[in-house]
């Protein structure tokens, strides 16, 4: 891609992890010969600043039925899903039948909660989503006709994580156009493109991320399509996001949250080149010293572990050049994971248990937007005199 999947305008390049495989095609020790690669760059939109990818994969090959994130094996992720579900029904779900649909649902946490509620809905999710019902298909507007003939207007189309990883919003915004109720919200949470450059978490662009929104970006994207972006919220998990509103033009009025961070961006100058750029030389730096510091515990003879077979951590496994040769296995909870390797890099993936067994003296933390629930999962680590390595905001050692 040279011009904006939006606006068609030129896009400028700030940079390029290189050669990347898909983030989350954890491969068979036999299937490594079979990967997908393509370029992971990123750029800005020369008009309406929207930062993306330069280069995208198929969305089949991202998101299909053995997708492997699941936000139930998450206590924090759950408790999110749960507690904007309540508010949910506390402010927009009022209505004598209100009807709530999600769009890419995961395994449904907060559908579920929506349902022991009471309240009508409903997932669009091509890859399934727990024991909820679900539509199975992407969002545009012949799915949103069907779901509006057997199920009528929603008063809630939510998304997490999802509208991010979308390569074309066109049919999105469409699908919203024919399904939201009149006084209907569009809310969606997603990596904030400000938390990733102040704590130079690069890991956060990888090839399901397309997207990597601000409010400036966001407010443009809502009016190409006849919406209004009504409100902003911040939110602490996955790294720092955005919960943004979006309603029909003339439903609601912004709130002051939208200009005051409007005006934080523009006083940070997020989306400058001179800031991307910056950003850029930061990513260079952390790869030198992560890389030189497991080289040197490893000649040291300290064994080395990693921490959370995470999509993003294929970034920078693969930038950084982390193979088992510097990190012989990385440790998670997910079961679909065992047994395979981490895609490009290939590092063994074993089961939680294996941790301590025996505790190894360093573990690299790629699930680091968990840090505080995992750190105090595994506490006995650090009573046995283990250390965790951690690279956001600069390379560190716990």
């Amino acid at each position: 891609m040279s011009r904006c999947r939006v606006c068609q305008h030129a896009l400028l390049e700030f940079f390029d992890f290189e050669r990347q495989p898909l983030s989350s095609a954890f491969v068979a020790p036999d299937g490594t010969d079979d990967e997908f690669f393509f370029r992971l760059a990123v750029g800005m939109c020369e008009s309406c600043a929207l930062v993306q990818l330069i280069e995208s994969v198929p969305p089949e090959l991202a998101h299909h039925e053995g997708y492997p994130y699941h936000s139930a094996g998450s206590s924090v992720m759950t408790k999110h899903f749960e507690e904007t579900a309540r508010r949910f029904i506390e402010t927009e779900l009022t209505g004598p039948d209100p009807f709530v649909v999600e769009i890419g649902a995961n395994d449904g946490v907060l559908l579920h909660t929506c349902g022991e509620a009471g309240i009508r809905h409903l997932a669009v999710e091509p890859s399934g989503a727990g024991t909820v019902r679900v539509h199975r298909a992407f969002f545009d507007a012949a799915s949103a006709a069907a779901i509006l003939a057997t199920d009528g207007p929603a008063d809630v189309v939510y998304s997490a994580n999802t509208i991010c990883s979308v390569p074309d919003l066109r049919p999105v915004f469409e699908g919203l156009d024919v399904l939201l109720a009149s006084d209907g919200v569009f809310v969606f949470e997603d990596p904030y493109l400000g938390e990733i450059l102040e704590r130079t978490a690069f890991d956060q662009i990888y090839d399901e991320h397309v997207f990597f929104f601000t409010v400036r970006a966001v407010q443009a994207l809502a009016e190409r399509f006849g919406f209004v972006l009504a409100d902003v919220e911040r939110l602490p998990v996955h790294g720092g996001q955005i919960r943004y509103t979006v309603a029909r033009a003339g439903r609601r009025t912004p709130t002051p949250a939208v200009a005051e961070l409007l005006a934080e961006e523009r006083e940070l100058g997020l989306t400058d080149m001179a800031t991307l750029e910056a950003f850029g030389r930061k990513i260079q730096g952390i790869r030198t010293e992560l890389v030189a510091l497991l080289h040197r515990l490893r000649a040291e003879g300290h064994t080395i572990a990693a921490y959370g077979a995470t999509a993003k951590s294929s970034t920078i496994a693969n930038y950084c050049g982390i193979g088992p040769d510097l990190v012989p296995y990385v440790c998670d909870t997910t079961p679909a994971k065992h047994g395979r390797l981490t895609p490009g890099s290939h590092i063994p993936v074993r089961p939680a248990a294996v941790f301590a067994d025996p505790y190894p003296d360093y573990a690299l933390l790629f699930a680091w937007n968990h840090a505080e629930e995992i750190m105090a999962k595994e506490r006995a680590f650090r009573e046995a005199g283990g250390r965790w390595i951690l690279y956001v905001p600069h390379v560190h050692v716990v």
